[in-house]
């Protein structure tokens, strides 16, 4: 299984448009954050959670032409913004083939990619707009993708907006979780890597801070842990990433993980 971290940052990104913190002006490729992502590649299965504004970039950079399935995590802009780039992988290959994008997510989320993107869902659509497949999913359901089992994880984004993240066999993924069942955290029984958002140190209303993260990492004991989502308030990579409890690191953009698949 190889996990690829496709964006690491908040809804803003880092550099901050305007800012002129020690973080928005480094010049270390892992200060550079798009819009949160990942792809996971498991058992011959290419899934991408989240498709942000800076899904066009992500999908260039990464150099990929096809994708099994994207999974929202929820419906905010910098997870959903960028489904209309979608479109370029409808055609790979066109005019042999059209290859619809299968999209998976709550039936909440759902809701919105079609009040948002109505124009990819119109009876009579024109020509080139997104080929888009949905699956609504329940939190309470693991679903499958190919040959491949998604056990979905429910949790709160804030009192208002519920979030989903995803266990794949030894691999699980939460971004813009807040707060978190205890049954939940069973799901998440096992996991050999567990990726956790952590959006800077102080507290903060709809995102776990650094302790929280960490606190979740600890309940869940994983071998590894990656924090991501991770705001320009988190300091330089190179002067904070050495700060991290051992088998916790701060994720960046293009960063590859090989975990071992148990089968």
């Amino acid at each position: 299984m190889k996990l690829t971290f496709l964006g690491t940052g908040t809804s803003q990104g880092v550099p901050v448009i305007g800012c002129r913190c020690a973080v928005c002006r480094s010049e270390d490729p892992r200060d550079k954050r798009l819009r949160t992502s990942a792809m996971v590649e498991w058992r011959g299965v290419r899934l991408v959670i989240d498709a942000g504004p800076d899904f066009r970039c992500q999908m260039l950079r990464a150099g990929v032409r096809h994708v099994d399935g994207i999974l929202l995590t929820h419906e905010h802009k910098d997870h959903i913004g960028g489904l209309d780039d979608v479109r370029a992988l409808n055609f790979v290959d066109y005019p042999a083939a059209i290859h619809p994008v299968e999209l998976y997510a709550t039936e909440r989320t759902l809701a919105c990619v079609r009040k948002d993107f109505d124009y990819a869902f119109a009876t009579d659509k024109y020509r080139g707009v997104p080929e888009i497949r949905l699956h609504a999913i329940s939190p309470e359901a693991p679903f499958r993708v190919g040959g491949v089992e998604v056990v979905p994880v429910a949790g709160h984004h804030s009192p208002r907006f519920e979030v989903t993240g995803y266990r794949f066999g030894p691999l699980a993924y939460l971004t813009d979780f807040k707060t978190i069942e205890e049954e939940e955290v069973r799901k998440l029984d096992g996991v050999e890597v567990l990726v956790v958002n952590a959006l800077r140190r102080e507290p903060h209303d709809s995102h776990f801070n650094l302790a929280e993260a960490l606190a979740l990492i600890r309940r869940v004991a994983p071998r590894r842990a990656f924090l991501t989502h991770l705001s320009h308030e988190m300091g330089c990579y190179a002067e904070t990433n050495g700060l991290l409890p051992e088998g916790v690191e701060f994720a960046y953009d293009t960063l590859e993980i090989t975990i071992n698949d148990p089968l």
